[in-house]
């Protein structure tokens, strides 16, 4: 699988924790009730995560899927 990275516009969260339920290894919910990238690092106004297994892939893509407010996404490593 080629190197791809979760982008995650916390800003936006409405704390609903559908991306902790449904991935827990990936996601936690904050003091403040906000989704929280686990490892993530902030770039400009988002964090983001590098992963290469389809395992994360696949997990991560779910919960973007149950995200309400479409606020995670998977793209390619190199991909703006």
């Amino acid at each position: 699988m080629e190197k791809m990275k979760i982008v995650h516009f916390k800003k936006d969260c409405i704390s609903c924790g559908a991306c902790a339920a449904i991935a827990p290894e990936y996601w936690e919910m904050d003091a403040e009730g906000l989704s929280t990238l686990k490892g993530s690092k902030k770039v400009d106004d988002h964090f983001e995560l590098e992963i290469d297994t389809e395992e994360a892939r696949a997990a991560n893509q779910e919960a973007a899927d149950v995200c309400p407010v479409n606020i995670i996404h998977l793209k390619k490593k190199d991909e703006k």
